[in-house]
């Protein structure tokens, strides 16, 4: 049985439209064929010559292997104690990321435009201008399998796009030394003013201590066993704090790094207070005990703060991070641009399109222009 709902005739009649607008187009079309062969060879051609008008550029590539991130001396040291983890800084899940941002900063690519008097090359009046024309000029990419940095530069001058890919390996190890070393000088200076300042409260402590009378002797009041807990207790939570504060910093305190700090420091307190509150309910003893838990924890501070202090200035020592080249930039021997062919091929392509479209709408206006008049 034939269908004859009102669906199915629509459907029909729409796809005879379709049929019958698609050779209209054709029949309208295929008479000016040679209008379009004409048209399409002349847009090509006309591409071809825009082509080669174009100063040709050469690409050169260099590719390095970046510093591998590795636990420094400090973060090494304070592994075993997680309110300091933080103070070395964490690892970096894409550190290639940060060195080709080194490289796209504007201290770089100044530096750039000096070296290869950029501005003259680029032509341009203004320094951000050649920056944005070298920046037009340079790819940098990281490889997402085996972790490689390439850098390729396009220039006129074969020789100086090589030069230009080398140059920015050697803009990169400057950046990363300096950088290092100033990231060990701030601990440094950090550490260093931290340990000057638990020393003077060791050494207040100690005369404290001295002067209430303790002994040998009253270590069997308050155990030492106790009193180096309540001390290392005390000492964890204000390293707790300082985490906190460096993580404050950079995060906010809804991030789950500063919520699970804040968490670990008021369990910290809590158990402090617990053993504050027990040593008062049961003193009974003259107030060394209290000076000697003030004591030991200026003592263990003290020491944690040398350690700390101690490998900054290893850190400071050393050089830069290690750039490992895996292949230099050499000179192109072909050009890389433009590609007269593709170029020439959409020209011709676009010359085309605009070749029909003109004989489409002058084939509608001759048959509005011969139908009868409404």
């Amino acid at each position: 049985m034939i269908d004859q709902s009102p669906n199915a005739s629509a459907g029909a009649i729409a796809h005879q439209d379709d049929e019958i607008g698609l050779s209209t187009l054709l029949a309208a079309l295929r008479p000016r064929w040679r209008t379009l062969l004409g048209a399409t060879l002349l847009a090509g051609v006309l591409g071809a010559v825009y082509s080669c008008l174009i100063t040709p550029q050469f690409t050169s590539t260099t590719t390095f292997l970046p510093p591998q991130q590795q636990q420094s001396g400090t973060a090494a040291a304070l592994s075993a104690l997680s309110p300091l983890a933080g103070l070395a800084g964490a690892a970096v899940k894409s550190p290639g990321d940060e060195y080709i941002s080194l490289m796209q900063s504007v201290t770089v690519s100044d530096r750039m435009i000096d070296h290869f008097k950029l501005m003259a090359v680029y032509e341009t009046k203004y320094r951000r201008d050649a920056r944005r024309a070298l920046a037009s000029h340079v790819q940098m990419a990281l490889g997402k399998k085996d972790g490689l940095i390439s850098v390729s530069v396009d220039d006129a001058d074969p020789r100086r796009a090589a030069d230009m890919a080398n140059q920015y390996i050697e803009e990169l190890r400057r950046m990363t030394s300096v950088l290092a070393i100033s990231e060990a000088q701030q601990r440094r200076a950090f550490f260093e003013k931290q340990m000057q300042d638990t020393k003077a409260r060791l050494v207040t402590a100690q005369t404290a201590l001295q002067q209430s009378g303790f002994t040998a002797g009253a270590i069997k009041a308050e155990p030492q066993a106790a009193a180096e807990q309540y001390a290392r207790l005390r000492a964890e939570a204000t390293a707790a704090e300082v985490r906190l504060q460096t993580l404050r910093e950079s995060l906010v305190d809804t991030a789950p790094e500063v919520r699970q700090q804040v968490a670990q420091l008021a369990a910290l307190r809590a158990h402090l207070d617990q053993l504050e509150a027990t040593a008062q309910s049961d003193a009974s003893g003259p107030d060394y005990i209290s000076k000697y838990r003030e004591f030991k924890y200026q003592e263990t501070l003290f020491d944690l703060m040398a350690k700390q202090y101690a490998l900054a200035r290893v850190d400071e020592s050393r050089e830069g991070a290690l750039i490992q080249v895996v292949d230099p930039a050499l000179p192109a021997e072909l050009k890389s641009k433009p590609k007269r062919s593709l170029i020439a091929l959409s020209a011709a392509l676009m010359g085309l399109i605009a070749a029909s479209a003109w004989v489409l709408v002058g084939s509608y206006r001759k048959l509005v222009q011969s139908s009868p008049a409404a």
